[in-house]
């Protein structure tokens, strides 16, 4: 980005040619923006249930009639191969229909039994909610924290990673076409350094932030500062524990798309395989095996994986695998950044890894997975819960009783039995520890961003 022209380029990761430039939102675009989301919002907020349901459908509607268009953007731009970018703006519609359908449900008015003639719950839109968003999924992470936060009649204002402007663009341009006289999301153009001025602004309500670590610190001191409803999804080093009656083949495929969709660059994604001791060698041999037959190469092509999204992004994780190979880990598949051109990076296996291992402690946005061997299922949890993040967590084993009676000890926001990591528009997600706070999606992500209002009607009952 460059600041002295006021620009942001975007750039291929298959090719490392430059795609487009954007023009930065100027100070009187800004202010235009959030000025008009906030008006948007007070017509907003009045509508019914089924006023603002029929908009979103449009939207969706919208979103599919583009939606080759869109998935091209996104492989362009962050090299998501085109089968997964597709599927991407499925799933974005379908969040559109999951809460058309249920939004007044969620927030349906809750009576409580007082001594008075009424007391019950409502839930209140707060106003404009500021959502800075990532790269790895461009479409979606919008969809999935502005649909709900937009049907309890909030409006949004999109500050997008800058590598993947042309999909913030994208998505701008869908709710435009959907109806151009609400104005319900509003996208900057701006700097990760704009983002406290932003925030500071009484305009904004709140903020939602899909993001780093570090990246979610910030935002959370700035609106400590300005006393402002946050949401934060952060880092994940999510486990995937492998117990000794599980299924190796079986467990072995599912590692497979539970680490390296979306060339591994995703929160939830298993990036540490806690594995028991006694099937520890046959799980990885598996694992292994299956890893290095993923193709990799031009995402618009039949292919598995793609390009990281970025080349210092690639590089940092080739950095954490060289350490971790020091540390005692052994390469089984993978570990190398090959010749040419893109920012690719192959399917890596890392066996012989221990917790205080760099592939352990840190996370690995990346096409990389550490194998920790432990010796019985109570070392599994203490290993997978040595983690300073807490976003989502799978147990694999043929007895599912056993696994949820673990599932309570993980220090995790979802645990999923015999499944890889996923997201569902019913079901919430957000993490503990420093993978954040506050949920989204289901009926709890729609009431994060609302104002939980108690009314009671007198005098008391007789």
């Amino acid at each position: 980005m460059s600041t002295a022209t006021r620009s942001v380029t975007s750039v291929d990761p298959t090719t490392g040619d430059q795609l487009a430039e954007y023009a930065l939102s100027s100070p009187g675009e800004i202010d235009a923006a959030l000025t008009r989301a906030a008006a948007a919002q007070t017509h907003w907020r009045r509508l019914s249930f089924d006023d603002r349901a029929a908009a979103i459908r449009a939207v969706a509607k919208e979103l599919r009639a583009r939606r080759d268009e869109g998935a091209a953007l996104m492989t362009a731009e962050m090299g998501k191969t085109a089968r997964e970018a597709l599927a991407e703006i499925d799933k974005s519609a379908l969040a559109c229909d999951h809460y058309a359908e249920h939004a007044a449900e969620y927030l349906a008015p809750q009576q409580i039994d007082t001594d008075f003639k009424a007391t019950y719950v409502q839930f209140e839109p707060l106003g404009v909610v500021l959502a800075v968003m990532p790269w790895n999924y461009p479409v979606w992470q919008v969809f999935r924290a502005g649909i709900p936060a937009m049907m309890a009649g909030n409006t949004m204002v999109l500050k997008h990673a800058s590598n993947v402007t042309g999909s913030a663009l994208f998505v701008g341009s869908v709710f435009a076409n959907a109806f151009s006289d609400l104005g319900l999301l509003e996208v900057l153009v701006v700097p990760g350094g704009e983002v406290a001025s932003l925030i500071a602004d009484d305009r904004i309500a709140a903020v939602t932030l899909t993001g780093s670590e570090s990246a979610g610190i910030q935002v959370a001191g700035e609106c400590a500062k300005h006393l402002k409803k946050s949401v934060l999804e952060l880092g994940g080093s999510d486990p995937f524990i492998v117990l000794a009656d599980a299924d190796v083949e079986a467990t072995a495929r599912a590692a497979i798309g539970a680490r390296f969709l979306n060339t591994g660059q995703s929160c939830i994604a298993s990036k540490r395989f806690i594995v028991i001791e006694s099937i520890a060698e046959a799980f990885e041999e598996a694992f292994a095996a299956r890893a290095a037959e993923l193709r990799m190469g031009d995402p618009r092509g039949d292919v598995d994986l793609g390009p990281m999204s970025r080349s210092d992004l690639r590089d940092e994780l080739a950095d954490q695998v060289v350490r971790g190979v020091r540390a005692g880990g052994r390469v089984l598949t993978g570990g190398e950044v090959p010749e040419g051109p893109g920012a690719f990076y192959p399917p890596t296996v890392v066996a012989g890894v221990t917790r205080e291992n760099v592939l352990a402690e840190e996370e690995t946005f990346g096409p990389a997975a550490a194998v920790i061997r432990v010796r019985d299922a109570d070392e599994a949890v203490a290993v997978a819960n040595a983690s300073r993040y807490g976003l989502s967590a799978s147990i694999w084993t043929k007895n599912d009783e056993h696994a949820r009676a673990l599932s309570g000890r993980l220090e995790a926001g979802s645990v999923f039995v015999n499944l890889p990591s996923v997201s569902d528009p019913r079901v919430p997600i957000g993490g503990v520890k420093r993978s954040g706070w506050g949920r989204e999606l289901g009926a709890w992500g729609i009431r994060e961003f609302v104002n939980v209002q108690s009314v009671t009607v007198g005098p008391r009952a007789t």
